[in-house]
């Protein structure tokens, strides 16, 4: 105990030393820089708020970061991850929010924190009692050594992604989720008794969700009809044609997409609407 507590105060004389140094002008370069990252997801954000210290040389699980110990997940202060929105991670919900994500390293297997103290230097005051949620998490052995501490997010879907952690030659995905469909459809169905009705989104979202596709195409012939001069409306249109199989109502669509592409020289649009000709044809 006593320890720990001489650790915690010579941490804080050093942060109290480093203050006072830049208070008086001087700028130090950070030995583990900070890294803020910001990930849209869902229908809303997730935040990652955390610093990346370098191998340098060092053995570092299983030996600076001893197997079965609570980890800051990083250097310096504890590692925050924020949600503003529910998310599932793992298939368990956790409410949005500020938390703390603490990580136990283990040689095949590590234990994922996600813990109500968010705001702490390193993971001396972290308690048990006020973990939100743990998962195990399968540790996979990495051929090229990562030098800085990396956390990102990979394989990002709608409502599905990956948290990755990675260092020396470690590395772990942890699953995340959300749910969307309920409250998209709820706000499709709110803004169509509006007066500005939102053909075009709601017909792309019916078409990539499996949705009803002849209600898809009836809001997509809404949307030509307000904006008749727009390929990449036909584009979508063409799309939502060829999915019911509608060859020929598709490739007629996609032919009038790539003369109005063609007018206005957008050629993005000249490519996609040919290829969604040729794809008609088949």
């Amino acid at each position: 105990m006593r320890s720990t507590l001489k650790t915690v105060l010579l941490l804080a004389l050093t942060v109290a030393l480093s203050t006072e140094i830049q208070a008086q002008g001087l700028k130090m370069p950070q030995a583990s820089t900070a890294q803020t990252i910001t990930q849209n997801f869902g229908l809303g954000k997730i935040t990652l708020s955390y610093a990346r210290p370098n191998v340098k040389g060092r053995k570092i699980f299983g030996a600076m970061e001893p197997y079965g110990t609570v980890w800051r997940t990083g250097a310096n202060s504890a590692t925050i991850i924020s949600f503003t929105e529910p998310i599932k991670i793992d298939g368990k919900e956790i409410p949005a929010g500020d938390y703390g994500l603490f990580t136990i390293p283990g040689k095949d297997e590590w234990t994922v924190i996600f813990n109500k103290g968010a705001k702490q230097w390193g993971a001396y005051e972290y308690k048990e009692a006020e973990d939100v949620l743990r998962i195990k998490v399968k540790a996979d052995k990495l051929k090229d050594k990562v030098e800085t501490f990396t956390i990102q997010f990979t394989d990002v879907y709608p409502t599905t992604a990956k948290l990755q952690l990675m260092w020396e030659n470690t590395a772990l995905s942890v699953p995340l989720g959300t749910e969307v469909d309920t409250k998209v459809m709820a706000g499709i169905d709110e803004a169509m008794k509006g007066a500005k009705k939102p053909y075009f989104q709601a017909a792309q979202y019916y078409f990539e969700n499996g949705k009803d596709l002849n209600k898809a195409l009836e809001w997509a012939n809404a949307a030509e009809a307000e904006n008749p001069k727009a390929p990449y409306i036909r584009l979508w249109k063409g799309r939502i044609q060829l999915k019911m199989g509608d060859k020929a109502g598709a490739a007629q669509t996609a032919a009038a997409g790539l003369q109005l592409a063609t007018e206005t020289k957008n050629q993005e649009y000249v490519r996609l609407c040919t290829a969604l000709l040729n794809e008609a044809k088949k």
